[in-house]
Parts: structure tokens; sequence; C-alpha cells
């Protein structure tokens, strides 16, 4: 029996550490935000405290009968559940492997001490976070030099690190697009955007030829974008639209700005686009845009636009959907000209402009006008968004767990908007719930907690004609 209670330790011990490490790796590895930033606090409970309370308080086979029957059971469903699963990278094995190695050792040193009555749950999990952690910023020391070395050795090479508050990972994939016409050109994948991302990045699959590396450059702290300019050393800067996303972390819109500018600390900045938003005062280097645009036509086929460019006005028409996306293009425009493209080449490169994956990318399926905008996380873009998708003349159905990182405020907007433009709102998830249903019509309102039966709900509130605007998708431990 003391054997098999001893197994229930180590498992026990075990599955605390895989629910610790499954919360860091959602919430960059930054433990402060798992115990003070997370949208599920009762999951903290449910699978973390509760099962150290009852093993101190219950002993030997009453334990073991909640652990395995009760506990167990709902963790493994949780699991399951999740759309953002634990993913087995190195860096969690080697989590995993110091918990299980710390864990034997302590019940060993326990079993041999007279005074040892019970094995301390929580120091195997405090020593393995802590001498993980260390280990992690040693490797990464390590490999971020390494990877400067190869972003020297490439010749050449010219980078363009680009970050807002909203519209950089667009900005990025537009202007690949329109560069690879005509240099050989490589960009951060997905929405890599953090220092720890671009370093193996740069390490693991920069192409050893590339003329010009564009990267994306986000941020959650003070010093974060510096860091990652610090460490590129880009040629050419753009900073984007910038409003209150992530709010909660920076508490102000000024410190959002000043983050979002150090972009321009660059040590080799030859030229620098700045969006008007950001109160920058002027530079021989700092171009402001977007100077002269003009949006001609915005609809569910595209839009059309002019730039004033050199004094002289330009259109240009691209096949993705959002007037804001005028403004990306604008920057996107800029840097190919300072990279020396000509306007035509640009013009070419933008009537075969690709949607970006997500963002207000269009599907139409089985009858249906699918807008896909679930990268989207905005209250300036969801808006947009709508507006482009009133102009469809048929029955309109959002669905959106509402604005994340946000203000009750900015939620009411969205959902005064909703109510006003669609048919049927179906609200996903608990966090934005109630606010969003106090501010829809009851008629319009579908409350969808369980995201694994989005399917049933779309069959049975949905039909051939509609349009599907699915505004934001927020993972379900927010």
């Amino acid at each position: 029996m003391e054997y098999f209670n001893l197994f229930t330790q180590i498992i026990l011990i075990m599955s605390l550490g895989w629910y610790l490490i499954t919360n860091l790796q959602w919430y960059n590895y930054k433990l402060d935000r798992v115990v003070f930033k997370h949208h599920k606090w009762q999951w903290h409970i449910s699978y973390f405290l509760a099962p150290i309370v009852v093993f101190y308080l219950v002993e030997g086979l009453y334990f073991a009968i909640y652990f395995y029957l009760v506990y167990m059971t709902s963790f493994v469903l949780w699991n399951r559940k999740l759309d953002k699963p634990l993913v087995l990278t190195h860096r969690v094995k080697r989590f995993l492997g110091i918990l299980l190695g710390t864990t034997f050792i302590i019940i060993v040193l326990c079993m041999a001490s007279e005074s040892c009555k019970t094995t301390p749950i929580f120091i195997p999990l405090i020593i393995a976070y802590v001498v993980s952690t260390l280990i992690e910023k040693m490797f990464f020391i390590s490999f971020k030099n390494k990877g400067k070395k190869r972003l020297q050795s490439i010749p050449n090479i010219k980078t363009v690190a680009i970050t807002a508050s909203y519209g950089k990972t667009s900005i990025k994939n537009f202007l690949y697009h329109v560069l690879k016409k005509k240099y050989k050109v490589y960009k951060t994948p997905r929405s890599v955007n953090t220092i720890a991302g671009i370093v193996l990045d740069v390490n693991r699959d920069l192409p050893d030829d590339t003329q010009i590396y564009i990267a994306e450059a986000g941020a959650r702290a003070k010093g974060d974008i510096e860091e990652i300019s610090m460490y590129l050393e880009p040629e050419i800067c753009v900073l984007g639209s910038v409003g209150e996303q992530h709010i909660e972390y920076f508490k102000t819109l000024d410190n959002i700005i000043h983050t979002k500018m150090e972009i321009l600390k660059s040590p080799k900045m030859k030229r620098g686009f700045v969006h008007e938003s950001v109160p920058i005062k002027d530079y021989d280097t700092i171009t402001k845009f977007p100077d002269g645009l003009h949006i001609v036509k915005c609809d569910l086929n595209g839009i059309t636009f002019d730039v004033k460019l050199k004094g002289n006005t330009h259109r240009f028409h691209a096949p993705i959907l959002g007037a804001f996306n005028a403004i990306n293009l604008t920057a996107v425009i800029l840097v190919a000209q300072e990279l020396g493209m000509s306007v035509e080449e640009i013009q070419l490169a933008l009537e075969k402009l690709p949607q970006v994956e997500h963002r207000l990318q269009r599907i139409d399926a089985n009858g249906k006008i699918i807008i896909d905008d679930s990268f989207n996380g905005n209250l300036e873009g969801m808006l947009e968004g709508i507006n482009i998708c009133a102009t469809y003349e048929g029955r309109k159905v959002i669905i959106t767990p509402g604005l994340v990182e946000s203000t009750d405020e900015a939620n009411i907007l969205l959902a005064q908007s909703i109510n006003e433009k669609f048919d049927l709102a179906i609200i996903t998830g608990s966090l934005n719930s109630k606010l969003l249903e106090n501010n829809i019509d009851d008629d319009k309102v579908v409350i969808l907690t369980d995201k694994s039966k989005m399917q049933d709900i779309l069959a049975s509130h949905t039909r051939s004609g509609d349009l599907i605007y699915f505004a934001n998708d927020a993972p379900n431990f927010i």
C-alpha cells in the first residue's frame, strides 16, 4: 500500500506540473501573468489548489479514490477540450524531466528521514520551475549570440522591422508579397513577434541567400521592442497604428506609444515610417503616413484607393477587405519604394495580393459567405469588419467572444454596432458574454459556452445565403 501511495504522489506532482507548464506556455512563460492575469482563475482552484488541499486533509485510500476517480477524470477531460493543448517543446520536456527527477529525489530523501511524514508537494514544483528557468535563460543567451553572428554573416541583407498595436502581421504579409516580385525575401512566420521567437527563427529558418528580412515586433512590457530592435538592427522601421490594444499590460496609452516607439532606436535605421497616430516630432529620417490617402471604394470585392507619392497621386487596387487596410498598404507602398521598386511594379503586385488568413478573409462555401476575421482583436478593426458586412443585403450572423484585453466601454460600443447591423450574434466564451448580452436585443443573442458545439449551433442557426462573420477567436483558456 505504501508503494501505491508513493506512486499516487508522483502522479499528483506530475499532473500539477503539467497544469503549470501548460499555463506558462499560454502566457509566454511569465509566472506573474499566470497568477494575476489569467482569465479562468477557477481553473487554478479546480486543477491546482483543490488536489493539494485534499492531499493534506485526506490520507491514504480516501485520497486515492478522490484523486483517480474525481480529479484525474476531470483533468484528462479538461485537457482534451482545450483548443490550445500543451505543445511538447524541448523546453516543456526539460521542465517535466527536471520535475520528475526532483520528485524522485525528494521522495527518497523523505523516506530516509524519520521526521518527514508527508511528501512536500510544492518543493519539487518550485525547484523544477527555478532550475528550468535558469537553464532556459542560459540556453537563450547562447542561442541569441549565435543568431546575431548568423545575421551578420549574411552578405548585404536588409532588415525591415514592423510594430503596431494592430495591423503589423498584415503589413508584414502584404510587404512580403510585394517585395518577393523583385527580391529574395523572408518573413517571420505566422504571428512570431517576440525576441525568443525571432531568435529561434534567425537560427533555424532564415535562408542564407536572403536579401530582405521582414520581422514583426510585439510587446507585453516596456523594453520588449527595444530588445528586438537592438538585436535585429533594422535599416527600415515601420510603426503602424497605435491604440489601446493590451491596455491591461501597459495601463496607459502613453506607455503603449512609448513602447512602440522603441522600434526607432535601431542603431542602423535609415528610414522610419510612422503612422500619424503617433505624436512624434519631425525628423529627416522619419516619414509619416498615410499622407494624401483617399479611399475611392471599399466593399466585399476589395479596396481601391489613391496615394500621393513624391507630389503625384497614384491609384492602387487590392482584392482584400477593410478600409483600414488601405493605411497598412500605404506603409507597404512607401517601404517598397524605399527599397527600389517602381510604382508600376507595386501596382501590379497589389492587384494579385492574396488575402491574409483569418484577417477579413472571404470564403464562399455551401451557399454562405464566410468572413474569417478570427485573428482580429481590436475595436477599430472589428468595427470596420462589421461595416463591410453591413453592405451585404442578406441575413448576417456574427460569431465573437468580444474584445479581449480591452475595456468594458469598448465592448459596449462593439455590442451596439453588432445590434444595429446583424440579425444574429453568437457569443462564444464567458469573458464578455454578460456585457454583450446586455447590449444586444434578446432575440438576436445565442450564448455558446462550449466551442466544441460550434458546428451544431451553426447548423441550427444559419442557412444558405447567410453571411457569417467570425470576429476574433480567443482560445478557450480566455
